[in-house]
């Protein structure tokens, strides 16, 4: 499994202080099946800026003790771009990280109570220049666990939306489980990763999202695209094909004495 979003480098944001600490998170995911994680540190969100440079240098010297240890995980690099003024302008400048490098694909997050004016026309501008966003854990904000069409525009324009593990599973509470479904049951959502922060509470796993996942899709195969064949397309920045968001109708077709009784 590939894991797109987690925050793993030590001493760079909020994940791990020490190597200690990302080893201890490497040898979890390592157990769980994922052979590649991308590394996502924060940036522009108001605490922290991490150049790319940063990101990359932590990436390397991660992988050289991954590779001393002959420990069979890749770090690569990324960031979660934080929607601020201009941060097309930021990411198109380089500076903020795609992922892998590609100048393909980039993590964007929303913040967790509101959707910013002008939001979208980044987006869009970013599409203009080749670059595809991928809006980072949208079933954590509030507007869209009130309102899930608030993405619609955004996917059909051709975003793509990861969705946590532990929102699946419910361990980020019951609104973010329930927009995480319905995102998953409109083809809203299209990769899982597990934004790690730690070996403890948030630790780097992704089969139990995806078998809750799968559930919810009626489908494993369906669910393990989601950290398969998806990621691996994004971390070489190759196209990707997503089926339609199917459209949300509040009043499903009743009769009129059925809508009272």
């Amino acid at each position: 499994m590939i894991d797109i979003h987690c925050h793993i480098l030590p001493g760079i944001d909020d994940g791990p202080l020490s190597i200690a600490e990302s080893l201890a998170m490497v040898d979890l995911a390592v157990a769980d099946g994922i052979t590649t994680i991308v590394a996502t540190p924060h940036t522009f969100n108001g605490v922290y800026t991490t150049p790319p440079e940063a990101t990359t240098s932590g990436v390397d010297a991660l992988n050289r003790i991954l590779t001393e240890k002959n420990i069979r995980l890749r770090i690569c690099p990324g960031a979660e771009v934080h929607t601020c003024d201009a941060f097309s302008r930021k990411i198109r400048d380089g500076l903020a990280d795609t992922i892998n490098h590609s100048g393909k694909y980039v993590l964007v997050e929303f913040p967790f109570q509101t959707i910013n004016p002008g939001t979208s026309e980044e987006l869009f501008q970013l599409k203009l220049t080749g670059i595809t966003p991928i809006i980072a854990h949208p079933e954590r904000n509030i507007l869209v666990q009130r309102d899930i069409s608030q993405l619609y525009d955004m996917v059909s324009m051709g975003c793509l939306v990861q969705i946590t593990a532990m929102s699946i599973t419910g361990e980020f509470g019951e609104a973010a489980m329930g927009c995480a479904h319905r995102l998953l049951q409109r083809h809203l959502a299209h990769v899982i990763a597990s934004d790690a922060h730690s070996s403890g509470g948030r630790p780097p796993i992704l089969s139990n999202g995806v078998d809750a996942a799968a559930d919810v899709l009626g489908s494993m195969a369906e669910a393990r695209k989601m950290v398969t064949d998806i990621p691996r397309a994004i971390l070489c920045g190759d196209p990707i094909e997503i089926p339609d968001p199917l459209q949300y109708r509040e009043i499903s077709k009743k009769k009129w004495w059925q809508v009272f009784f």
